[in-house]
């Protein structure tokens, strides 16, 4: 019977660690492995054949030596890309070395017979869609901002006069400059008279501005979920770009109905885990003033004050796993 929990992440992640830690504390396996350390750091070998349904093989760290067949769930977290392993080398050399264990080594630990995932990396990246996460979140009931996806001047301009003031997001982060840096452009409000035709370069998300009262932060593992209403000392648009440590928390309940719809909507996806991010418009009692904003499929939780429970109920997901109890 399978018994380990693989997790998969850079060495740097604390967030890991707390599972590890939990996981470690129940006499669970556990090992942890980063992809991008292929190399002396990291080997691995796997066999298919007529007869064998599933991948049979090994990896093995600088401190573990993990049979794929014994791997009963993935943590799957924030591995380091594969092109950091290969910086090193002319950018076509660099492309084909992490295009080649991306799809080797990724293609392996992506495809781990009877391994339940949290979260599959390709459930991931079908749920880090914002147009999709929209589409999903009004089609489970939940409201939505008004927003327009375009790249042309004068529809960008037209919402605007129909749905101002309105907001500026990025699909997604900045990408890491060449010395390993990020960076982060955060929500925004815009004037319409600043835009031109710069805006056909690329696609653009604009959104009307929610009069909100306040924003929480819900996170489900499984069934069980956690949310947090978050206020800024200075009243920032978007809570994230001030001091993290300064943030004001408060735990809120979450509306049946809403509560329902955040189930249906990791479940449209395949996802076990997500973190939901609303805009209050009231004092939160009803399921109307709950206004959807955005799902991070992979998202950060480690600095939320009851990151200790979410803790153990990735601990108790990830552990079930391993007990052959049906689950897997």
């Amino acid at each position: 019977m399978a018994s380990t929990v693989l997790v998969v992440t850079a060495l740097e992640d604390v967030t890991a660690d707390r599972v590890i830690t939990a996981l470690n504390e129940r006499e669970v396996p556990v090992a942890r492995v980063d992809p991008a350390d292929i190399g002396p750091g990291l080997a691995f070998d796997a066999r298919i054949g007529t007869g064998g349904p599933s991948w049979a093989g090994r990896l093995v760290t600088g401190s573990r030596e993990v049979e794929l067949g014994e791997v009963a769930a993935v943590y799957y977290r924030r591995p380091s890309p594969y092109a950091a392993r290969y910086r090193h080398l002319p950018a076509q050399q660099r492309d084909f070395c992490a295009a080649e264990a991306r799809h080797g080594l990724g293609g392996i630990l992506n495809h781990l017979h009877g391994a339940t995932y949290v979260n599959h990396p390709g459930a991931v990246t079908a749920a880090d869609f914002k147009p999709a996460q929209l589409q999903l979140a009004a089609q489970l009931g939940l409201p939505i901002p008004p927003t327009l996806v375009t790249n042309d001047v004068e529809h960008a301009r037209k919402f605007a006069a129909e749905h101002g003031p309105v907001i500026y997001k990025t699909f997604r982060g900045l990408p890491r400059t060449q010395d390993g840096h990020t960076g982060a452009i955060w929500t925004q409000r815009v004037d319409p008279d600043t835009f031109d035709d710069t805006l056909a370069v690329t696609a653009h998300l604009f959104q009307a501005e929610i009069p909100k009262t306040g924003d929480v932060r819900v996170t489900v593992v499984g069934r069980r979920v956690f949310a947090q209403q978050i206020a800024a000392p200075d009243g920032a648009l978007d809570w994230r770009r001030g001091d993290w440590n300064a943030l004001i928390h408060a735990p809120i309940n979450v509306p049946a109905p809403v509560e329902a719809a955040l189930h249906g909507y990791l479940g449209a996806f395949g996802l076990v885990f997500g973190c939901f991010d609303f805009a209050l418009t009231g004092d939160g009692d009803r399921a109307e003033e709950w206004v959807f904003i955005e799902c991070n499929p992979n998202g950060q939780w480690g600095w939320l004050p009851d990151a200790d429970d979410i803790t153990t109920a990735f601990a108790d997901t990830l552990s079930t796993c391993t007990k052959g109890d049906g689950t897997r």
